[in-house]
């Protein structure tokens, strides 16, 4: 073989080779695209499926917020939206009504002061410029940044609230009136015998001073029946002026020299100019004092020290004691495990505690003896405890307290 055939057939062999290789790069590259339509068609199928579900998805999220636009607008309440710097940043049409225009980017603050006065003793509610009675309840949102603010009208409800304890304290003052008879009439009929016996001759000073005796205890017994249905009747509304808690401890003091055990009086207060109804305190203080008098106690003791802007009084004595069960009611107006008394002294305590702005509870055990603790902010000269439509500041009570 000469050698251009030999180089001719190797030329061949290699364009074969190369015509084969081409063959099988194209069959690949066919096998990859049919593989990549395959995959762009599932793409595509799978891209579809996510729109579909997506378009759905964002449907249902309008359906979900128009639901709640709606819910926010029907809501009898205003809703308020706050920012991390309590600006409102969105509410609804009750807000508006409630607290009126501007409100968006507001300081909520800014708002309370236009729009929100204070309603005494409640902290939780206001008053809007129409009278109404609101409540209000802040919460913060998940990421803490923002906070929702609910205005509720519970006017009627305060209304129906009133007029409950209306009809409560009606009841109680009848439920009163018909024990009080009985309270008054049997010491005013001991009293009278007494006195007719003060007038025949015949009778040494011993006996007329026993008799005195039992006269001026009968009327300190009626003395305290009715003051306590004066205070009562009067719901805690007292008049509120200066006076001296030195001279207050010393009258009862006095008080207590009739007591056959031993009665201490400590005071650690400095202060002697106070804030509150004088004859009110003192009854309320007897009232305790009495009390554990009855109960059997021969120790009895008075502790007044002073605590923030008030003082913190603590009677303890060592009679029988009060029952775990028998605790929880003893502020109740009528309760009374007593024969003779209407159950009006404790109930009389804690409403001349409250018209104080102070607090009253009971610690006690079964023959360990009891202890009232009060506590009375009665250092403020700014309490504003005057209520309208009592006794002014000044004017004598129509009521001298024991």
């Amino acid at each position: 073989m000469n050698p251009s055939h030999q180089q001719y057939q190797q030329k061949t062999e290699r364009l074969t080779d190369a015509f084969r290789m081409f063959n099988e790069l194209s069959e690949n590259l066919a096998l990859s695209y049919q593989g990549l339509q395959e995959q762009v068609a599932h793409l595509n199928s799978q891209l579809a499926a996510a729109r579909s579900e997506r378009l759905a998805t964002l449907s249902e999220k309008e359906k979900l917020a128009s639901r709640l636009q709606q819910i926010l607008a029907a809501l009898p309440a205003a809703v308020i939206l706050l920012d991390a710097k309590n600006r409102i940043i969105d509410c609804n049409d009750h807000a508006i009504g409630f607290l009126g225009e501007p409100l968006l980017g507001l300081q909520w603050q800014a708002i309370m002061a236009r729009s929100l006065l204070p309603v005494p003793d409640s902290p939780h509610e206001r008053r809007l410029s129409d009278g109404r009675i609101v409540s209000i309840t802040r919460n913060h949102l998940s990421n803490d940044a923002e906070q929702i603010i609910l205005l509720s009208d519970v006017s009627e409800l305060r209304t129906l609230q009133d007029r409950l304890a209306q009809q409560k304290h009606l009841s109680a003052m009848g439920e009163m009136v018909a024990g009080l008879a009985h309270q008054v009439r049997t010491p005013l009929a001991t009293a009278i015998l007494y006195a007719s016996q003060m007038s025949k001759p015949q009778l040494n000073s011993t006996k007329r001073l026993q008799f005195s005796e039992k006269i001026l205890e009968r009327l300190q017994y009626l003395e305290r029946q009715v003051n306590d249905m004066l205070i009562f009747a009067k719901q805690g509304r007292l008049a509120m002026q200066g006076f001296s808690w030195q001279q207050m401890l010393a009258h009862i003091a006095e008080r207590m020299e009739e007591f056959n055990g031993a009665f201490l009086l400590e005071n650690r207060v400095d202060r002697d100019r106070v804030q509150g109804n004088q004859d009110a305190l003192r009854g309320a203080l007897l009232n305790l004092l009495n009390n554990a008098i009855e109960s059997g106690a021969c120790l009895i003791s008075l502790l007044a020290v002073q605590s923030g802007q008030g003082i913190e009084i603590s009677i303890r004595d060592n009679g029988p004691g009060i029952g775990s069960d028998r605790q929880a009611q003893v502020f109740e107006p009528f309760y009374t495990t007593k024969t003779h008394g209407t159950g009006l002294g404790l109930a009389v305590v804690d409403s001349v505690v409250k018209a104080h702005k102070g607090s009253v509870y009971c610690r006690s055990e079964l023959g360990q003896g009891s202890e009232f603790v009060l506590t009375l902010p009665i250092f403020q000269q700014d309490l504003g405890l005057s209520v309208p439509g009592v006794d002014s500041v000044g004017q004598e009570n129509d009521y001298e307290a024991v």
